[in-house]
């Protein structure tokens, strides 16, 4: 398997007219701006890109599209999670054959299976490709499921392009069991932070970074890699508390919230589709008042 590091990994949205189908000319103007913004990469659909509200079709041409625009000059990263193992495993092929440099993919959606089937789930869905797969460990978004570093030094021993685990869980305790043990057993293997809360990731080992903040503050979001990645964790926690201060404005509303930024920001994506609500008239103006205290948004690029 060749080795690959993704560094910083741009999530973009999904941007919608207003009858809730994919805009894909401004899909377009927003893959040129995460390009021309210091992404190493893209990952998409994640859940930011409300992915679960796509169709299998539209997620599949999503993909396309969006190598197709990006034309060789970054890394794709396909997420291909999925209710059904043999649903995910056609995504992954279908990624692949496509052009993705690597897939992800979390737990299965709605169901809660024991250990060994979670672990047959990721072994069918990365053994249908030959690119890295890397396990997208999200315990506050799939609640039931674990994941755990046994599971993942089980994938390592029987799956060759398990590459590495994008983790949100923030567990010292994982990070730390999952980092002393799997690079001893394949070199190279990597952790990436899987929030924008990278110092205590970094510290254990990360060298990557998923970004949904990215489309609303890209130099912060650069600037706070950067660092982690030079090591420069004490720099580092002072642009951490501005992206914290940032996430934790955009917690309530969710992707609804992420959207709404964006157009405060001048980069307008449209409205999340159902059951993900709009935010109303008075929660939009709190957002923008949260936003104007965030400092270092001030120095952010507006418009595209």
């Amino acid at each position: 398997m060749p080795f690959y590091q993704p560094g910083l990994l741009h999530a973009p949205v999904t941007p919608f007219t207003r009858e809730r189908t994919i805009d894909f000319d401004r899909y377009a103007q927003l893959v040129e701006f995460h390009l021309a913004n210091g992404a190493d990469g893209l990952a998409l659909p994640m859940h930011a890109g409300e992915s679960v509200s796509l169709s299998d079709g539209e997620r599949r041409t999503l993909v396309e599209f969006a190598i197709k625009q990006v034309n060789g000059r970054k890394p794709v990263v396909a997420h291909v999670s999925e209710t059904g193992t043999a649903i995910a495993a056609a995504l992954a092929r279908h990624a692949e054959q496509h052009g993705a440099t690597a897939i992800i993919a979390t737990t299965p959606y709605y169901w809660t299976p024991p250990a060994g089937m979670v672990l047959e789930h990721f072994i069918q869905v990365g053994s249908a490709v030959t690119i890295p797969f890397f396990l997208y460990n999200a315990p506050d978004e799939m609640q039931g499921a674990k994941v755990n570093p046994e599971l993942c030094l089980k994938l390592i021993a029987q799956l060759p392009n398990f590459a590495g685990v994008v983790d949100l869980s923030l567990d010292w305790q994982f990070m730390i069991e999952l980092m002393t043990d799997a690079p001893r057993m394949r070199p190279g293997f990597q952790l990436l932070a899987g929030t924008e809360l990278m110092v205590s990731a970094s510290a254990i080992g990360a060298t990557g970074m998923l970004a949904p903040l990215a489309g609303i503050a890209p130099r912060l979001v650069r600037e706070l890699y950067d660092l982690c990645r030079d090591q420069k964790l004490f720099e580092a926690r002072k642009v951490q508390e501005q992206i914290a201060a940032l996430r934790q404005a955009l917690k309530p509303g969710g992707v609804a919230s992420l959207k709404a930024a964006m157009r405060v920001m001048s980069r307008d994506c449209g409205e999340p589709r159902p059951p993900v609500l709009a935010l109303d008239a008075a929660a939009y103006q709190k957002l923008v008042g949260q936003l104007d205290a965030v400092a270092a948004l001030r120095a952010e690029v507006r418009d595209w």
